[in-house]
């Protein structure tokens, strides 16, 4: 193991602070990044994908973790991001995604809307989206179209009779 790669951080108690996070809302998550990722990055083997260069000569990639469907719908795919250094044989880990989630669940204890954790100061917003998800997912397509086109005529119409009324002003 002494030509293994070693972990860094660009801000060790912000990534604890996700960590933790990770483990107390989604353990699968945990567990895998855990107890198979972070091995498999400590012998050279990079999981995820490239998403470019850092300006220091490191390559930096995303790993998506194991995410539930509709968490990941709603808030999207938790994602480690970590930057290789390969000559210094150095992974420099950078942050977890999704933050806000993850930062205002280690703030307040989040609670939960039909098995989605919801945050509390976008409550409405999330609650929305899930039973969003959830008639589309019914087959309440139909419904779903029919809001949407009803919605969307409303805002052309008020669009145009906004622009029209500046247009006299």
């Amino acid at each position: 193991m002494k030509d293994g790669y070693v972990f860094e951080y660009l801000n060790e108690n912000d990534f604890r602070v996700k960590e933790r996070t990770v483990r107390k809302y989604n353990m699968l998550a945990y567990k895998e990044m855990t107890f198979k990722f972070y091995p498999k990055l400590k012998t050279g083997e990079f999981l995820g994908k490239i998403v470019g260069d850092a300006k220091d000569g490191g390559i930096m990639y995303e790993l998506p973790l194991p995410t539930d469907d509709m968490f990941a719908k709603v808030h999207g795919v938790i994602t480690l991001h970590y930057t290789v250094y390969p000559d210094k044989k150095v992974i420099l880990l950078t942050n977890i995604t999704p933050e806000d989630i993850l930062e205002e669940g280690h703030r307040s204890e989040l609670t939960a809307y039909k098995g989605v954790m919801v945050s509390k100061t976008n409550k409405d917003k999330d609650m929305f989206k899930i039973n969003l998800l959830n008639m589309m997912n019914k087959g309440n397509s139909n419904v779903f179209f029919l809001i949407t086109a009803i919605t969307s005529i409303l805002i052309l119409l008020v669009a145009s009779i906004f622009f029209v009324a500046t247009k006299f002003i």
